[in-house]
């Protein structure tokens, strides 16, 4: 069968493929794990905390289909990604689908009984389900960046020279509180959006602000570390971008700012960071003229800017080494097949679609205030 996309431009959609699906689970699934964080803060007796959980309540199940169809994704596309991140990164996986397991069983459970510290427990476990899943991402982002330490040898045979405590470098620990931040603003965006006027709103949009300056803080600090720290890596020979997938065949190099030189290249992908700042300062400008739709576009914005500065700043670059760049996996090296590229493709052009459809209609019912008296007669959480 002929293929009528190239090898080359089939693994650019791809990239941007994973791209769209990673943002679009922050987007969605974003708030959600923000509302769960901020549970704490912004709601004190049960009536406020089943207030802010209903936000999220009839929607967050559909939302965690985008990290379902992005771990897919990286499966169908980029199967040496996936097995060195699903095998290397293992028990900080498994640390994220722990908590991730807490949300389902806490907003079934925290309502089934009266009791006050059943209730509590279960909103506790609801606060660890949004916390620790944020901030591992991020942490996980952070060591993109810096490189994993995993190395290949000539049978292509994985081997990871790491340890979980090592992930936790001080980059990487920037980068997941930006997440935690990054998120708390949409969370807080959300509930100033979905709640009824009164205390919970309030908290929210008292939350905020702190919110949104930490995220542009943090932000700025993770650039000027990109810039002036050691990071980055640079492919040094010349790589045919619809040849084999065999990591062996590039040559790679690490070197302080090398993340920063597609820039220059592309002058038009400075758009993401601008975006990342922009979005954070729309959503300061929506909370102070008191305008939640602005507030809840600056966050979205914020996010879309954040996720992709990073994935634009490495690319050729999907997931480098830091210990043997030469094994370090790119767009041109990692991916399946051509014709698992293309018919990948057409599944998802079919699928996607429906997915996106079934996501706004589900939006469009359950859209409106939640209120303390619907959540006082109806069947709630």
């Amino acid at each position: 069968m002929e293929i009528p996309l190239s090898y080359e431009l089939l693994r650019v959609i791809w990239w941007a493929l994973l791209g769209v699906l990673l943002i679009g689970f922050a987007i969605t699934d974003g708030f959600d794990l923000g509302v769960a964080g901020l549970l704490p803060f912004v709601a004190r007796t049960d009536a406020e905390r089943r207030l802010a959980i209903n936000t999220v309540g009839p929607t967050w199940e559909g939302n965690q289909v985008w990290l379902i169809l992005g771990g897919g994704a990286i499966f169908a596309a980029w199967p040496l990604v996936y097995a060195v991140s699903f095998s290397s990164f293992y028990l900080a996986m498994f640390v994220v689908l722990a908590s991730l397991i807490l949300r389902p069983v806490a907003f079934k459970y925290r309502s089934k009984r009266e009791d006050p510290r059943w209730r509590r427990f279960w909103d506790w476990a609801l606060f660890t389900g949004g916390v620790v899943p944020a901030l591992i991402f991020g942490v996980a982002v952070g060591n993109v960046l810096v490189g994993a330490p995993f190395r290949m040898d000539d049978d292509m045979r994985i081997f990871w020279d790491g340890s979980f405590f090592g992930l936790l470098n001080p980059f990487a620990l920037l980068c997941g509180v930006l997440s935690v931040t990054m998120l708390f603003l949409h969370g807080a965006a959300w509930l100033s959006m979905k709640t009824e006027y009164g205390v919970v709103r309030d908290r929210a949009r008292a939350y905020a602000p702190i919110f949104a300056f930490a995220s542009i803080v943090l932000f700025a600090a993770g650039g000027a570390w990109v810039a002036f720290g050691d990071l980055g890596y640079q492919v040094t020979n010349t790589v045919a971008a619809d040849g084999p997938s065999n990591p062996r065949f590039t040559e790679t190099v690490r070197e302080s700012g090398a993340w920063l030189s597609n820039y220059g290249r592309y002058p038009w992908m400075l758009i993401a960071p601008v975006l990342g700042f922009g979005g954070a300062v729309l959503a300061l400008f929506g909370l102070r003229s008191n305008s939640e739709a602005m507030t809840f576009v600056g966050s979205k914005l914020s996010v879309v800017g954040i996720i992709s500065t990073v994935g634009l700043s490495m690319f050729p670059f999907i997931l480098p080494s830091s210990v043997d760049p030469n094994a370090s996996l790119t767009v041109w090296n990692a991916s399946s097949s051509h014709t698992t590229l293309f018919v990948m493709l057409i599944v998802t052009a079919v699928l996607l679609p429906i997915v996106l459809a079934y996501t706004a209609w589900a939006f469009k019912v359950m859209w409106g205030r939640v209120t303390t008296e619907a959540v006082a007669k109806g069947d709630y959480y």
